[in-house]
């Protein structure tokens, strides 16, 4: 029998339509109503204390109280709580903002594009890899690569280019012009006795092969996340992206580098694009751009594509694109902040020293019965649960032992995602050693709860 919800829960099922949750099943698993946080820590509404094992989603860098960040919010909301960057209007903390993130981009930047998400951001990645085509005179070079189990958002374009198939089935997607490319994951698709280096070679001749299928005059862009998030925490080989590379460059093909997740020190360097060597043309960031205390995205363009683009605009009469909250002054003002807590702070620094700590314990989970591959980079790791530790066979769908595992995490008091059969972990940048320690004894804890049901219900034979 179900526990009966409370008063808070009962309304949140009766006015909710919650994103990426078995809708059907809202009222039986009953939601975790959340009411206020605390460092790397939320509280629910009976008072519940839940170490925040995933930022949220990936996102609250300096968790949940930081006042620093929170009292910019507030200064800047008395000042100017709103307004716009249409028709060259302009404010300080948009101006700053850019400026940051100019000072401290991977490669040269020109100008900055704001919007409110990180979909928005890759949606309008897309369009502007269009628009530059067209604007050089180029109108059939326009398909994208993206990758099998990538992760690039939910607009339609977005979630065309994302390769996860419930991002696509029964939304009529993906659109045209969207080409999926290897998943670089070597312990799920490397061939029998093939090595890592080999692994590498055939995917970049899988790409170069895709490429000429296609034929490079009509392919726009490649775009990548350099640690695939949500499609479960996905590390390629260190010689992955050089690999790739040159074949971009020798086909005058854009590299969009999607740092939503990676960005701003979780990989233990400022973009994960420098910590897995690629070489980005544009790149898209959000999420720990905020810490996500207020909802803003960007893009950085190089000076090239915004030479082509005002000259595009010159031919147009104006520039057909932005959003109401791009740019939003609340939003640029915490986002200027957090770049200057990042370095007072010295995060970077901080990721650097608990990166050991976490990938330690991260090592170490691969030697549990039910985890056949456990991987991580800086702070943020996935650990996929197994059948069969030999032969690498995950348990079914219907059987949902991450989502066993997920669950028994948050009875200990941890929240943490099943992405499949992968549990992502992926906490605040803040934390520290002895919370590192304790989220994982917390995470331990659930995978032996676990591997108990497995035993007693026989899972493995099922």
């Amino acid at each position: 029998m179900n526990k009966p919800l409370t008063n808070m829960q009962a309304r949140d099922a009766d006015a909710i339509l919650h994103p990426y949750t078995p809708l059907h099943k809202v009222r039986e698993i009953g939601p975790l109503v959340l009411e206020r946080g605390k460092g790397i820590y939320v509280y629910d509404t009976q008072g519940r204390e839940f170490i925040e094992g995933m930022s949220g989603l990936w996102c609250a860098a300096l968790g949940f109280s930081d006042e620093e960040l929170v009292e910019a919010g507030i200064e800047q909301m008395r000042k100017l709580p709103y307004y716009h960057l249409f028709g060259a209007k302009g404010m300080e903390p948009a101006i700053e903002l850019a400026e940051r993130l100019k000072e401290i981009a991977p490669m040269p930047v020109s100008k900055v594009l704001f919007s409110s998400s990180g979909s928005e951001a890759n949606d309008t990645q897309i369009k502007l890899a269009w628009y530059y085509n067209n604007a050089l005179g180029r109108p059939q070079k326009k398909k994208i690569i993206s990758r099998i189990r990538a992760y690039h958002g939910v607009t339609i374009v977005s979630a065309s280019l994302t390769g996860l198939p419930n991002n696509h089935r029964d939304f009529d997607l993906p659109v045209a012009g969207i080409l999926h490319a290897d998943c670089p994951q070597y312990y799920r698709y490397g061939q029998d006795g093939e090595s890592e280096a080999e692994f590498v070679a055939r995917l970049a001749v899988n790409m170069r092969d895709l490429i000429e299928r296609e034929g490079p005059e009509t392919i726009a862009a490649f775009i990548a996340e350099p640690i695939m998030g949500a499609g479960g925490v996905i590390v390629p080989p260190d010689a992955y992206f050089p690999a790739l590379m040159p074949i971009f460059q020798e086909h005058d093909i854009q590299v969009i580098s999607d740092e939503v997740i990676c960005g701003f020190g979780r990989t233990g360097n400022w973009w994960g694009c420098e910590t897995m060597g690629l070489a980005p043309t544009t790149l898209s960031c959000a999420k720990q751009l905020t810490s996500a205390y207020a909802p803003l995205s960007a893009v950085l363009l190089p000076p090239q594509m915004v030479e082509a683009m005002e000259d595009q605009s010159r031919k147009i009469g104006t520039f057909g694109h932005g959003f109401t909250y791009g740019g939003h002054p609340v939003g640029c003002a915490m986002g200027a902040k957090a770049l200057e807590i990042y370095q007072k702070r010295d995060i970077l620094g901080h990721v650097r020293r608990m990166a050991p700590v976490f990938e330690k314990r991260v090592a170490a989970l691969a030697e549990h019965p039910l985890i056949g591959n456990s991987r991580s980079k800086g702070l943020v790791a996935g650990i996929e649960v197994v059948a069969d530790k030999a032969t690498k066979r995950p348990f079914t769908p219907a059987q949902g032992v991450a989502t066993k595992v997920m669950d028994f995490a948050q009875a200990r008091g941890l929240i943490v995602r099943a992405i499949g059969e992968t549990i992502a972990v992926c906490p605040p940048m803040i934390i520290t050693e002895a919370e590192i320690n304790e989220l994982f004894d917390r995470l331990t804890g659930a995978l032996n709860d676990a591997e108990a049901v497995v035993d007693r219900e026989k899972l493995r034979t099922a």
